[in-house]
Formats: structure tokens, sequence, C-alpha cells
């Protein structure tokens, strides 16, 4: 059978694993079994995808980053070098919670960028297309089109979805020359206009 995708010969794939075609495994990371992934993504050295987690298509997954069961990263996602999930809320040693049912999830929606050393906390969405600023902490959910910096993040601007920062009209709307696309900023939120 031939693949239609790329593993690396230090990289393990355990079986199931659901593997899109033009995807691309690089040294030492790990796929763990349940595991369905896209097509075109890239993951980087070291990365550790665990159990039944699901990824869609053309993500980008950096160096030394691990997505936990009961993350799912939507299509076009980028996770930035070193930032880290987590699926826990209250972890005890003495107290250990081991598997799927203890597990708190994470929505990261599409077009979504994860900076480099930024941390999800568990149970949170990050919206569309919105960018989480380098070494950021998220605590709650992050809007669609947001720019969030910080610990905790907060909103400090609004992106397009090609990430480039809105510059909003006194009506609210504002115009990306890369995406092509308008936007519409009301009652705090950002939506794309026709």
């Amino acid at each position: 059978m031939i693949m239609k995708y790329f593993v690396h010969e230090s990289a393990i794939v355990d079986e199931p694993a659901d593997i899109g075609a033009g995807t691309k495994i690089w040294h030492f990371s790990h796929i763990q079994s349940g595991v369905k992934i896209g097509k075109d993504c890239v993951f980087g050295q070291n990365v550790n995808v665990g159990n039944n987690v699901n990824i869609g298509n053309n993500c980008k997954i950096q160096n030394n980053v691990t997505v936990y069961e009961g993350v799912t990263l939507e299509d076009y996602v980028f996770c930035g070098p070193s930032m880290v999930f987590t699926n826990i809320l209250d972890p005890r040693c003495k107290y250990p919670q081991v598997g799927s049912k203890f597990y708190v999830k994470t929505l990261v929606q599409e077009g979504a960028s994860l900076g480099a050393n930024c941390t999800i906390v568990c149970g949170n969405t990050i919206g569309k297309s919105a960018m989480v600023g380098a070494g950021t902490v998220v605590t709650k959910d992050v809007p669609d089109f947001a720019l969030v910096v910080g610990t905790p993040a907060r909103i400090v601007g609004w992106v397009s979805e090609a990430g480039r920062k809105l510059e909003f009209d006194v009506d609210g709307s504002a115009y990306c020359e890369k995406s092509k696309q308008k936007y519409k900023l009301s009652n705090e939120r950002v939506v794309e206009i026709d």
C-alpha cells in the first residue's frame, strides 16, 4: 500500500490513524491511535497528538506542541512553537483523572492562529480567524477575528481572515486588502459582510 502522506523515519504513528493526503509528519513526532488528520497538514519536530484528536485540513503545528485528547482543530489552524493545550482543569496526582470522561473540551475554529508559547486553558473556544499573541494565556472564549494578548488574554484589536489588523470607520466597517473581505464591528463582535 502506498501512503499518500509523509512520515519521517523517527516519527511514530499508532494504528488506527486516519491521515489525509499530502500531510507531513516530521522528526520525533508521535501520532496516537484514533486520530483523524486532514489533508496537507504539517507537523513539526517533536509534536505529540493525543488519542482520538480531530485535526482539519491545512493545519500547521510547529515544533514541541502536544495536542491533547479533547482538543479539536478545524481547518487552517496554526499552532506556534511550544504553545500549550491542557485538558484537565484541576490536575492532582493524588486524585488522578485518567481517560476521556475527565477531559474538558477545547475547540479552535477555522483559520485561528495560536502564537509561540501561548497557553490555551481547556474548556474554551478560539473563534474563527482569531489571533492569540505569543506568550498569551487564554482563560475564556476568544471571539471570531479577535486579537488577544496578555495574561489573562484580553482583546487589543481585531484582525481579518488574512491576519491583517482591522481599522474600522465611524460606521464600524473595515476592509482588508489582502483577503478582499469587508468586516463590521458591532456589540464588541466582528463579522464578515458581503
